[in-house]
């Protein structure tokens, strides 16, 4: 029981926050859960996903197998279902009515996706790999959710750039989980110094990211004021 505590602590603690900062309009609580879950149930295509994409890990060897099964076994199986589960969720919901709404529901699905997973990694490592996955891969999750969410509130609202942003979307997410798994499967021990340091820089990239779109809230007054300056 405790380790299941410890296993979904740093996801309900994340999800809090990300809520909390959505101070200008609150998401719907029923629409947010529905997000969790459907971030959860992603896992089940992702396992059969990586499965098969993990029968040619063979094909490689040394680094190049470590990098197939970081940016393709890895993060191109995981944030491919999360971004189907975020665009089939809400790309046409009235909800989808800001830009930071897509950071919103993409750190949700992301955040849903982690607990599954956390659960199974804690439950069969116990405190320690808890401990660290609390500070590491949840909030790297939540941070690729971020990233995604970024690109998808823009593509939403930029109609002639619909098609970049929407890549970028994915391919962004996809490009630092992989770097993020590169570094921890090629095993070796000096990269510990560039883990840390791509996990500080995944955090100020995500603060960074939400701040910008926050502040760019239709229902943020003095983002409108600031507007209605400028134009004069």
């Amino acid at each position: 029981m405790n380790l299941l505590i410890l296993a979904l602590a740093p996801v309900v603690i994340i999800a809090a926050y990300i809520y909390i900062r959505d101070k200008y309009e609150k998401e719907p609580i029923r629409l947010l859960l529905f997000a969790l879950l459907a971030g959860g149930l992603t896992v089940i295509p992702v396992l059969f996903l990586e499965t098969f994409l993990s029968s040619f890990t063979g094909l490689f060897y040394g680094l190049t197998a470590a990098a197939w099964k970081a940016f393709v076994v890895a993060a191109f199986s995981e944030e491919l279902w999360k971004f189907i589960a975020l665009y089939v969720l809400i790309w046409r919901s009235p909800e989808f009515n800001e830009k930071f709404d897509g950071i919103v529901y993409a750190v949700y699905v992301s955040l849903g996706f982690a607990a599954v997973e956390n659960v199974m990694y804690v439950m069969d490592g116990g405190l320690s790999t808890g401990i660290t996955r609390a500070i590491t891969a949840v909030p790297a999750h939540a941070i690729f959710g971020i990233t995604m969410g970024f690109y998808f509130g823009l593509a939403k609202f930029y109609q002639k750039e619909q098609a970049s942003l929407k890549l970028k979307a994915l391919a962004f997410p996809i490009l630092l989980h992989g770097i993020y798994d590169f570094i921890l499967f090629t095993g070796i021990d000096w990269l510990i110094i560039a883990f840390i340091a791509f996990v500080i820089y995944l955090y100020i990239s995500g603060l960074k990211r939400m701040k910008v779109l926050s502040k760019q809230s239709i229902y943020n007054t003095d983002y409108d004021l600031l507007n209605e300056k400028l134009s004069k």
